[in-house]
């Protein structure tokens, strides 16, 4: 009930009062609906017409302003196997600076209309599964993350969050029963290639060293017994060298490198293998540092590590991947199934050397290897 006011000045007030009350956030709106309180103040019956016309427009301003509120922000949770989360950014490593680079250009921006939070296992597997069970419990729109063992954590964590990873094979790893169409809550990339990726890496490694008898293959328990393993040794048997497991049971951590060159020199190994687990990164200066001492030629998965100063690596071209982590990102997060979305194959590898280090393990790379490099490091 509109309470009445002995003079016409007091009944606009008292007008004004209730539209401001009422009114949607639009200053046009609110100065129109004024104007009207003070042409209809004066006349009993007009004024009743207009308060009927204020209660039937206030009902649908709530409508109006909800259709007016922004989105919400959507989340999502980067989660790496090892390393330093503070790594994660446009100026981290060149794949992180490709990915944040896409979001950009296809319209994301962190904190403005993205949220991203950033996750790191420590290169420790027995907290892969707590860590998984943290990040599902804070509820992100997407999870990205990296190599096969965390990735089969967060399987088992959640079937609703959607989940793009990147391993070697998603199949023999036990992730999904179908690289065409994955099924369930999880896409990606497989990092390698495929399994095959192994016997070309030991292909590579027999053409830089041709005597090569033994093979170390550095790699976690559970690799070396899983297809990844078997991969290795069936590559081996193509080569007709003997593979030497250099296994580090199922902790990553400064010790068990230690044991494994030191068991390396005892079994007079003439090269190395370093296996694609994303764990070894952070250790990647020990084990360039013990390949150096023991003087053994290694292979790395990935190009950072010859950056470093390994000796070679065949790997897929990182930022390219992180590229396409983006656009996989967008298609989830404007509504594609990510069961629906096949996982990426990459066709394009990259083969690096650097020569400074072949010089210092008194190692002379042939020519036509060296012709066939996407990039050497003199």
């Amino acid at each position: 009930m509109v309470r009445q006011w002995t003079r016409s000045g007091h009944r606009v007030a008292a007008f004004g009062l209730i539209v401001r009350l009422f009114s949607p956030a639009s200053p046009s709106q609110s100065a129109s609906l004024l104007d009207l309180a003070g042409r209809f103040s004066g006349d009993p019956m007009r004024r009743r017409k207009f308060i009927t016309l204020l209660g039937g427009a206030a009902a649908t301003w709530p409508l109006v302003a909800r259709a007016q509120q922004p989105a919400k922000m959507p989340r999502i949770a980067l989660v790496i196997s090892a390393g330093k989360v503070s790594t994660i950014s446009i100026s981290g490593s060149p794949g992180y600076r490709a990915f944040f680079e896409e979001l950009s250009r296809l319209g994301y921006i962190e904190g403005q209309n993205l949220g991203v939070e950033r996750y790191s296992g420590e290169g420790r597997t027995e907290r892969y599964s707590e860590l998984a069970h943290d990040v599902v419990n804070t509820h992100p729109d997407l999870i990205l993350t990296v190599g096969g063992h965390l990735s089969l954590d967060f399987k088992m964590a959640t079937t609703t969050i959607p989940i793009v990873t990147m391993v070697i094979d998603p199949i023999a790893q036990g992730l999904v029963a179908s690289i065409a169409r994955p099924g369930g809550n999880i896409t990606g990339i497989t990092i390698s290639g495929g399994l095959d990726i192994i016997g070309k890496r030991m292909g590579l490694l027999v053409e830089a060293k041709p005597k090569l008898s033994t093979v170390g293959y550095l790699a976690s328990q559970p690799f070396w017994e899983d297809a990844r393993g078997a991969a290795a040794r069936e590559a081996a048997k193509r080569t007709r060298i003997t593979l030497s497991p250099a296994v580090l049971g199922t902790a990553f951590n400064e010790a068990a490198y230690q044991r494994i060159f030191a068991s390396l020199e005892q079994d007079r190994a003439d090269a190395l293998m370093v296996s694609e687990e994303p764990e070894h990164s952070t250790y990647r200066a020990t084990i360039i540092d013990l390949a150096a001492k023991g003087r053994i030629p290694t292979i790395y998965p990935i190009r950072e590590f010859v950056e470093a100063g390994g000796l070679m690596a065949y790997s897929v071209d990182i930022a390219d991947i992180f590229r396409r982590f983006a656009n996989l990102i967008d298609k989830i997060l404007k509504g594609a199934n990510p069961g629906d979305i096949p996982f990426y194959q990459p066709t394009k590898f990259e083969l690096i050397i650097n020569l400074k280090t072949a010089k210092a393990l008194d190692l002379e790379m042939p020519a036509m290897l060296l012709g066939r490099a996407d990039e050497v490091i003199e």
